[in-house]
């Protein structure tokens, strides 16, 4: 089997596993996406996320993440939801609705490599969902799927950016779809106008230091800085808005993932359900949520902390 007859079976299998978009790229070093991040870690843009500094030649290398590695697949699963929350109550990135996505596509994933390896035979490689060093969003424009926009998310024109990046660095020949060479955000600075910290600085730099998601995900103190007070419009977990004001968001489609159903609570839960939540009951609904990433000691300082800044 050549290799382009390989790749269509590759793509074929990815759209039957339920992901949204496969592209590949062939293994190489990402030089110039290394000196970026190089050049942002400088500038302490990575906060107090101090994992981000770690194996930095990993990051930038796939053969020394795979032995040997040939090719680099790319996959999409979007996650844009059919319905919302209310919307006087705490808000909740529309990507943790549903169950934790880093165990839904884990076990897509592996179920992905598990047939690679039924149809091509002995196939090494290794799976990422946003929990290694590894670059996804350069592997994804390197992959034809894309460009990476002003506010540091992957674009698609077809169906803007809510999707999770899956990637699959394997030692399987494939024929690599041609880089994505456009640009298509224009002179548009809608997120970065947006955006209620100031995070998103100019030529697709994020201070990650500064964004919503950092201090109420990320951030382990169990104080906010009184200087982000009456800056957070609500969000109590994430945040969208620079995807919300993207004009290339309008073309989003409701994901057809079971897994990623809303919780119920998430749809219904008032400003009120959530302040008297004990941590019992936390632990029971969220269980499977990317929630319980922030414990239920940071959903309650994050609360406390929208509660503080309403008072202000």
């Amino acid at each position: 089997m050549d290799q382009r007859d390989a790749t269509i079976r590759v793509k074929a299998l990815a759209r039957n596993l339920g992901f949204d978009h496969c592209g590949i790229a062939v293994a190489v070093p990402l030089d110039e996406d290394a000196r970026r991040l190089e050049a942002w870690l400088s500038k302490g843009y990575q906060g107090t996320m101090q994992y981000m500094e770690r194996h930095f030649d990993l990051r930038i290398d796939p053969g020394k993440l795979v032995p040997g590695a040939r090719s680099v697949i790319t996959l999409l699963k979007n996650y844009y939801p059919e319905t919302r929350q209310r919307p006087d109550a705490p808000a909740v990135s529309k990507y943790a609705y549903g169950e934790d996505y880093h165990e839904v596509i884990r076990r897509q994933l592996n179920e992905f490599f598990r047939q690679l390896k039924a149809q091509f035979g002995q196939v090494e490689g290794r799976g990422f969902v946003d929990s290694a060093p590894v670059l996804e969003r350069a592997w994804a424009v390197r992959s034809g799927l894309g460009w990476v926009g002003k506010n540091g998310n992957l674009l698609t024109k077809s169906q803007g950016s809510f999707f999770f990046i899956a990637t699959l660095i394997t030692d399987l020949p494939l024929a690599p779809d041609a880089p994505f060479a456009g640009d298509f955000c224009g002179s548009c600075t809608r997120c970065i106008d947006a955006c209620p910290t100031q995070a998103i600085l100019p030529n697709k730099v994020v201070d990650g230091s500064r964004c919503i998601s950092y201090f109420t995900i990320e951030l382990k103190d169990m104080l906010i800085p009184d200087t982000m007070k009456g800056r957070f419009d609500n969000w109590m977990f994430g945040c969208d808005t620079c995807q919300d004001v993207c004009p290339w968001n309008r073309f989003a489609r409701p994901h057809q993932e079971p897994a990623f159903a809303p919780i119920p609570a998430i749809l219904n839960f008032s400003t009120g359900d959530w302040e008297a939540m004990t941590e019992e009951a936390f632990r029971t609904i969220f269980k499977h949520s990317p929630l319980k990433r922030s414990k239920f000691a940071g959903i309650s300082r994050n609360l406390r902390f929208l509660q503080a800044s309403a008072g202000d």
